[in-house]
């Protein structure tokens, strides 16, 4: 996502404060989920985060827009931080603005070029999908294409989410004073056109989000804060806040048990920060409960592990809010 005044935000808020990087160290210390740092010099704008199913410890990410250059999944090994495989899909077209990945049933990965932010004109995003691999290896992999569009016309988005109990395909879309869930399809039709409506309100500038392994819950997050939220059947029940790491934060995951999230950036050599899954825990099985060890930042009173960076973040808040007010960070993705 090319916004430069987002990354200056971000930049300033850095050195101004010296947040540190909870992971900086992590892919070299082998904690893998823990957190790691992206090594790949090909990956500089890493927009979407998913734990892969098959390969435990490999998170698939891809750029925001390699205009031209096509549709490349990276696996990353969050051991090493290394690419161990590149898959280039075709059967798509020129692809726009791919902004997020996520992971469904069956092993399928889907993959949303759902960005629109230079007018938000365009009458319909796609999505692709195509099977997980087994063998981890550099690639190229034939996926379905699926075109979407609105009930109530253009949107900018950068949050997928796939329901991994049932496959239903779920967009949020990008908002200053909040966006919606929108609702695909039972079944996502690649011969005919895909209509999401709105379905729930989603209070936050939705830069990412994921549906924890057992479908019970999903994370929003934006440049500021993150919000997660009881599934409850789909008619969402806020749980309370999270916190991110400041700056041009684009892309959420669950790790492979539930028991993390997995928070990255954009930028050459990013990192991934890990914290504990707001709420408890909710891995592929029952979810389990909520206790008192488990992310102090999921709640709202921010006493959780970052609760001290609070004071300082809410003081550059308003530098970043002045200037993404300025430019109102839609001008280019």
């Amino acid at each position: 996502m090319r916004r430069p005044f987002a990354l200056l935000a971000g930049i300033l808020l850095v050195g101004a404060f010296a947040l540190p990087a909870a992971s900086a160290s992590a892919a070299d210390d082998g904690k893998g989920d823990q957190g790691f740092t992206i090594k790949d010099p090909r990956i500089t704008e890493s927009s979407g985060l998913t734990a892969s199913h098959l390969h435990p410890g490999i998170y698939w990410t891809h750029n925001d827009q390699d205009t031209g250059k096509g549709v490349h999944l990276y696996a990353v090994d969050s051991g090493t931080g290394k690419t161990v495989a590149t898959i280039t899909l075709t059967g798509v077209g020129t692809q726009r603005d791919v902004e997020a990945v996520a992971m469904g049933p069956g092993n399928q990965i889907y993959v949303g070029d759902i960005g629109d932010n230079d007018g938000v004109t365009w009458p319909y995003v796609w999505i692709y999908k195509f099977p997980e691999p087994k063998v981890l290896k550099d690639q190229s992999i034939r996926a379905t294409q699926y075109v979407v569009k609105y009930t109530d016309g253009s949107r900018d988005a950068e949050s997928l989410l796939v329901h991994p109990k049932t496959g239903r395909v779920y967009i949020i879309d990008k908002h200053e004073d909040g966006g919606h869930l929108y609702e695909g399809p039972a079944t996502l039709s690649s011969t005919g056109t895909n209509v999401f409506k709105p379905v729930k309100p989603i209070d936050l500038w939705a830069t990412d989000a994921a549906f924890s392994p057992n479908g019970e819950r999903i994370v929003v997050r934006g440049y500021l804060g993150g919000i997660w939220y009881d599934w409850n059947g789909g008619d969402l029940k806020r749980g309370g806040r999270f916190d991110v790491p400041l700056g041009q934060g684009e892309s959420v995951s669950y790790s492979a048990d539930g028991t993390k999230i997995l928070l990255g950036m954009e930028g050459a050599n990013s990192e991934v920060q890990a914290q504990d899954a707001p709420g408890g825990a909710a891995g592929t099985g029952s979810d389990s409960p909520s206790s008192s060890g488990s992310s102090g930042a999921s709640g709202d009173n921010g006493t959780g592990p970052d609760g001290k960076l609070k004071v300082g973040a809410l003081a550059v808040a308003v530098v970043v809010a002045v200037l993404f007010g300025f430019r109102r960070l839609t001008r280019r993705n």
